[in-house]
C-alpha cells in the first residue's frame, strides 16, 4: 500500500510517497521536471539506486556526521560542474540523513537552486531529514550551522529500503517518532511501522507548510533536539541523533515540570513513553553538565538565553529565558548509565515492523 503525503508551499508543493516500491516513480518524476541529466548522490550500494530514465552521474557518498561539512558540499558542486549540470537539470539523493542535508545544501547553492529529489534509505530520514527543506551541515564549532531552505520536488520513502537496516539504525528513526507525541501526534505506539512513517510525515508536513522559515510553529520540531544536539557533539557523535533526541525529550520532561508547565505524571509520562520504544532515558555517565549547557547556548533557535521546546499546559511551546539553575537541576535529575549501555539496547515496541515494510 502506498501512502501519500502533500507537502503544500504553492507552486513548490510536492508530495511525499511512503511505502514499498514507491522508488520506481524517480524516472516520471524525472521527466516531468524535464531533466535531461541526473547526478545521484548515493550512500548505498549501486543496487539500491532506480533507473532516472535520464543521462545519470552517480556519485558515491558517505552517510554520517564526519563527512557532513562544506568541503563536501564543494566537492559535490564540482562534480556537478564537470558534469555539465544546468538548473534545468536535477540532483538524487540516495542514502540517510546526513546524505539529504548535504545534497539537499549542494543543490540549493549549486546554480543558486536545482531541483532535489529525496529518496531517504533510512527510518530517521523517512520520517524527520527528507522533509521540510532544511539543508545543512555542520561546523567544528556546532551541528548544522550552516544551511539553507531548499523544498524538494519529491519524496519517495520506500519502506523496501528499512528492510536492510540493522537494529541500531531503525532504533535512530524511533527516537524522532517518539518525541513526536508530545507535539501532536499522540498514540503512534504499536502502530506498524509504515504508519507510524506515515503519521509522523503528516504531522512534520502540516507544521512546515505553515511555517517553512523556522519563525514561529515551526519550532515544535525541536522537541528534545536542544539537548539531543549537544549530546551528540559532546559524545563525538557515539550517539547518534535519534538515540540523542530520545534522551532530550526524557529532559525536556523534566526541565517542564520544574519550571512548572506539568504534572509530575507528565513528567513520567515522558520517560515511559520514550522506554516503551527501546531507546536510551539516561544521560551517559561522563557527560559533564558545563559543556552540555554550553553547547545547548548554541543551540540554532536560542535567540534569547537558554531555549527549549518544552510541553505545557496548552501542548509543547518555545520557552526563552530558561534559567540556568533549572537547567542544571534538570540534568542533575536525569538517570546516568555507561554510553556503550546506551548504544546497544534493542528497540522495542516494533512488533509488526517486519509486515509493515514489506
Amino acid at each position: 500500500m502506498t501512502r501519500q503525503v502533500p507537502v503544500r508551499f504553492g507552486d513548490r508543493s510536492y508530495d511525499v510517497l511512503i511505502g514499498p516500491g514507491v522508488r520506481s516513480a524517480l524516472p516520471g518524476i524525472i521527466d516531468r521536471l524535464g531533466a535531461r541529466r541526473v547526478a545521484v548522490v548515493s550512500a548505498r550500494p549501486v543496487e539500491w539506486v532506480p533507473d532516472t530514465g535520464a543521462e545519470t552521474l552517480l556519485l558515491p557518498a558517505r552517510d554520517g556526521e564526519p563527512d557532513k561539512n562544506l568541503t563536501t558540499v564543494e566537492s559535490l558542486c564540482a562534480a556537478f560542474v564537470r558534469f555539465g549540470l544546468t538548473r534545468s537539470d536535477a540532483v538524487v539523493s540516495v542514502g540517510g540523513g546526513t546524505t539529504t542535508d548535504v545534497v539537499g545544501l549542494a543543490a540549493a547553492l549549486y546554480h543558486r537552486g536545482i531541483p532535489v529529489v529525496h529518496l531517504p534509505t533510512t527510518l530517521l530520514a523517512q520520517v524527520d531529514a527528507s522533509v521540510g527543506g532544511k539543508t545543512a551541515v555542520n561546523l567544528p564549532e556546532g551541528k548544522n550551522l550552516v544551511g539553507a531552505y531548499w523544498q524538494p520536488a519529491a519524496v519517495l520513502c520506500d519502506t523496501d529500503y528499512l528492510a536492510t537496516l540493522p537494529p541500531r539504525e531503525l532504533r535512530n528513526g524511533l527516537g524522532e517518532i517518539a518525541r513526536c507525541h508530545f507535539i501532536g501526534a499522540p498514540g503512534l505506539h504499536g502502530l506498524p511501522l509504515a504508519e507510524q512513517i506515515a503519521a509522523s510525515v503528516t504531522l512534520k508536513a502540516g507544521i512546515v507548510s505553515a511555517d517553512e522559515r523556522d519563525t514561529g510553529l515551526r519550532h515544535l520540531l525541536n522537541y528534545g533536539h536542544t539537548l539531543g544536539h549537544a549530546l551528540e557533539a559532546a559524545t563525538g557523535f557515539a550517539l547518534r541523533h535519534g538515540e540523542g533526541v530520545a534522551i532530550g525529550t526524557v529532559f525536556a520532561g523534566l526541565l517542564a515540570g520544574l519550571l512548572g508547565r506539568i504534572t509530575p505524571d507528565r513528567v513520567s509520562e515522558h520517560r515511559a513513553h520514550v522506554a516503551s520504544y527501546g531507546l536510551p532515558t539516561a544521560l551517559p555517565d561522563d557527560a559533564d553538565p558545563g559543556t552540555l549547557i554550553e553547547l545547548m547556548r548554541r543551540d540554532k533557535k536560542a535567540r534569547s538565553g537558554l531555549t527549549f521546546v518544552l510541553d505545557g499546559p496548552s501542548g509543547a511551546d518555545l520557552v526563552t529565558d530558561v534559567p540556568e539553575p533549572a537547567v542544571t537541576e534538570a540534568l542533575a535529575r536525569m538517570e546516568r548509565a555507561p554510553l556503550d549501555r546506551l548504544v546497544t539496547g534493542a528497540p522495542a515496541g516494533t512488533a509488526g515492523t517486519e509486515a509493515a515494510v514489506t
